[in-house]
Parts: structure tokens; sequence; C-alpha cells
């Protein structure tokens, strides 16, 4: 697999404007790729209409821009702001408390001029992991139980704050972003083995009296969707429906069903990988699952090359990490996991998703372009 990814075009040798640009060509080109195939499932599952095509494609601008800067600015400036960057957005998320936007019984959004309407949870999937990895590049690995203690209070206080929302789905992949890094820092397999234990317990006490009713139904829709067809397990009923109704070649573009008559919820956003799957069919989901491989093969490569510790935790936390929003998605949307409402990475409607995605990618391809320099 790394000699397929180290052969890809522009891999061996950048070109002189990639180089000048501080990015990776096959990466590069990948994103570009899977943008352009989003978009097209997008015109189908958002109904064909052509204004939210635009509206994402605007977007997908953005994330290009945000990756473009990210990624000519060196690892050692992104590592000095680590710090303030994680409290800047501790101080985004206790804004959201006081004066952020309530919409379907969740606050979750701030709207300031100048900026627009975003979720503030979302800068956290970039900054906790880097303030972690900011946290453990001066000190001793594997860390100490200290250390570890330390680690784990910086991780608690966001996912609290974001699940307090409520927004289980984005704060289970805040605390995933950080618990990666503490992992990659070195972690004992006898202590994942002894947190995995403790976790039974405090899961069933969490599920009791800590989860909203809604929360907890999701769980038990998860045991068994067919007690309530017509109420929580009608997504996930019509989402597999639809996978499995693609057959191994689909039904081709603009020909599914479960989303053109209206009977796949958010099929242009979370359960939009249903759409594809019975348009595209099994080949179909194949090719995307390859294309997705490749996209965390190279960035998995090129946090191999990193030079220092901060730079070998955050590139490879932030590319496992988009591998988790893709298990998530898929799995949630397949019946295999509750839904949690994660967005299919890259495909899915939504604008800070997107760029949040495209800033991760554009710290990976800074960390890789500027490893030279950094030294050893």
């Amino acid at each position: 697999m790394s000699d397929f990814l180290r052969q890809l075009p522009g891999s061996s040798q950048r070109s002189r404007w990639a180089r000048y640009l501080h990015v990776d060509q096959p990466l590069l080109t990948l994103l570009a790729l899977f943008c352009l195939l989003s978009l097209l499932v997008l015109y189908s599952a958002g109904g064909e209409s052509l204004d939210t095509v635009l509206r994402q494609a605007v977007r997908m601008l953005m994330g290009f821009a945000v990756m473009l800067v990210l990624a000519n600015i060196p690892p050692r400036t992104l590592r000095f702001w680590s710090p303030w960057i994680f409290l800047g957005g501790l101080a985004l998320l206790f804004a959201v408390m006081f004066f952020g936007e309530i919409s379907k019984g969740a606050q979750r959004w701030l709207d300031i001029p100048g900026l627009g309407r975003f979720q503030p949870s979302e800068i956290m999937k970039l900054s906790l992991p880097m303030m972690l990895a900011w946290y453990f590049h001066e000190r001793p690995l594997p860390p100490r139980w200290s250390h570890l203690g330390i680690a784990m209070v910086i991780i608690m206080v966001p996912v609290l704050l974001i699940a307090e929302q409520p927004d289980l789905g984005t704060s289970l992949l805040v605390a995933a972003a950080g618990l990666l890094v503490v992992f990659f820092a070195g972690l004992s397999w006898r202590l994942i083995g002894g947190a995995v234990v403790v976790f039974i317990p405090v899961a069933w006490v969490l599920f009791e009296y800590v989860l909203h009713d809604y929360q907890r139904q999701r769980v038990l829709t998860f045991l068994d969707p067919e007690a309530d067809k017509l109420g929580a397990g009608w997504n996930v009923i019509q989402s597999t429906a639809a996978i499995g109704s693609g057959g191994i070649t689909g039904k081709g573009w603009l020909n599914g069903t479960q989303s053109h008559l209206e009977f796949l919820p958010e099929s242009h956003t979370d359960f939009i990988v249903a759409v594809y799957a019975e348009e595209f069919g099994t080949i179909g989901m194949v090719l995307l699952l390859l294309a997705y491989a490749a996209i965390i093969g190279r960035c998995l490569w090129m946090s191999l090359q990193a030079q220092d510790t901060f730079n070998r935790l955050l590139a490879s936390t932030l590319s496992v990490t988009f591998f988790v929003y893709l298990f998530v998605n898929i799995g949630m949307v397949s019946g295999l996991l509750p839904v949690v409402g994660v967005p299919l990475p890259l495909v899915s409607y939504g604008g800070t998703s997107i760029v949040t995605l495209m800033a991760a990618f554009g710290i990976i391809m800074s960390i890789h372009t500027h490893r030279k320099m950094t030294g050893r």
C-alpha cells in the first residue's frame, strides 16, 4: 500500500507550483475529484436543486482556501498557537451556552456578523488534537500517570460542553480525536483494556441518568429498529432499504426512489451515502471506499514522515479521525451503529464540516511539506 501511495502522480517529485504552495499533489488531486463526486451525488440527493449544489461548491472553495492557507503555515507556528486556538475554541463553546441559536431543540450555533452561522464544536475537532499534541511534545513518552490525568481533563472539558448543547455525535467524535492523541503518545494496551472494563458500568450510568430521552431512544432503536417502524426506526429502515435496493450496479444517477419519493430523511446530509448506494450499487460503494482508503492511506504515509512529536501525533490523529468519521456515518446509515448525526466526510451537505475537514488536510500538508525545514 505504501509503495502504491508513493507512486501516485506527483508523489515522488512535486511540481514547482506544488512546492511553492506547500501542497501535496496526490492528496490534492484525490480531494478535488472527491468534491466533484460530492456535487454530483448532492444534486440527486438534494432534489436536483442547482442552488444547493452551488452553495456547497462555494463552501468547498472556501475549504480549499483555508487548506491552502494552513498548508503554508510552518508546523512550529501551529505548535506555538495551539494553546491559544484551544482556549479560543473553549470561549466559543461557552458563548454558545449564552448566545447560541436554537434549532431543532439544540443550541449549537453562533451567528457572528461578518462570519455567518457556524458550529464552534467543529473547531474542537482540530484544536483539541493540536492542544494535546502540544502538551505531549515536550514531555517524555509514553506519558506518565500525571500527564495522562491532565490530558483527560483537557479532553473532558470541551466534550462535556458539546454534550450539553446537546450534540452527542460531535462530542463523541471530539472525544475520539483526543483519545487518539493519547493512544499515539504510547498508551499501553493493558491500560486500554482496563479502561474498556471500567467503561461498561459507566456507559450504563450514562444511559440511565445522563442521556436525553431522544438519545436513549436512538440506542434502543439501534438494538431493535422494527419496534417503532413509523417513528424512531424509520430513518434506519428506509436507509437500509435504499442501500439494499441498489443491488450490484445501482439504479443509475437521478433514478433513486427512496430519496426522490422522500422516504429517506436527511438524504442530502447524514444519509447521503444511502442515496449513493441506491443509485450506484455495490460496485459504486466499493469504488467510493477505495477512494476513501487512498485518502486515508496517503495521509497516514505523510504522518509517518513527520520529524517531531507534535507533528507525528497531530498528523496521525487527524488521519485516523477522518477514518472514524467515515466509519461512524456508514455504520449508522447501514444500521450497524446508533444514529448520532454524523455527516459523510467530504460528501454530505454542510459548510462548517467541509471547511474543518479541509483545514485538517491543510495541517497534514504543512507537516509534510515543511519537514526538511524543521530538521531532526
